[in-house]
């Protein structure tokens, strides 16, 4: 995909904030720091138009990222961060919660976990959560480029294993940018708004944009 016009639609704390539903969305969503800021720059061939930090828990609001005026990725806040309080935290998911079950263009959810990691038990509440509701869910290991092939791999299936996931697990990177092809195939046929115009649907090989 080629992304030459992108900028932050929308920040908003409540449904009243929320751009106008007039096209498709795409969520993302996470524990903290598992590095949806980076992907998302990694996805719209950018450096920080997405703010990336090491503190987890940095996002606290649901972000509208306009792409090309054909869809929107919307950063959700990141979940399972243990230095809020417990009010913080049910704010939160209250947030995350109202915009998953009243957006009525929201497509699908990217699932990001770390693939260092076993899947946590946040993660499994949250993946729960979205088969109960019948999303479509795209999960994608993130920071690929810190394990090995063989673990790779491996780490791919356990996630599988952990969360009953029969779909296929993308590794990602946004140092590497392994997965970001394979990401935006897996995207492409969800927005009923993009054709079969060349101009959106070549991937990969693009020029940087600053």
């Amino acid at each position: 995909m080629i992304v030459n016009n992108v900028f932050l639609e929308a920040v908003a704390v409540k449904p009243e904030q929320y751009p106008e539903p007039s096209i498709p969305e795409i969520a993302f969503a996470g524990r903290s720091n598992v590095g949806k800021s980076t992907l998302l720059n990694a996805m719209i061939n950018r450096k920080s138009l997405a703010r990336t930090s090491q503190t987890p828990g940095k996002t606290r609001t649901i972000n509208f990222y306009n792409v090309e005026n054909i869809l929107r990725f919307v950063d959700l806040p990141g979940y399972g961060y243990a230095k809020i309080s417990r009010e913080e935290s049910a704010k939160w998911g209250k947030m995350i919660e109202s915009y998953l079950l009243k957006r009525p263009v929201l497509k699908a959810i990217v699932m990001l976990i770390d693939i260092r990691h076993d899947v946590t038990e946040n993660d499994k509440l949250m993946y729960d959560f979205l088969t109960y509701y019948n999303y479509q869910i795209i999960i994608t290991a993130t920071k690929a480029d810190k394990v090995s092939k063989n673990e790779m791999s491996k780490n791919k299936n356990n996630i599988s294993k952990q969360l009953k996931y029969t779909g296929e697990v993308i590794p990602f990177s946004g140092v590497s940018k392994i997965g970001r092809e394979e990401l935006w195939e897996k995207l492409l046929p969800l927005y009923s708004d993009i054709t079969e115009d060349t101009e959106y649907m070549e991937l990969g090989n693009e020029k940087p944009v600053q």
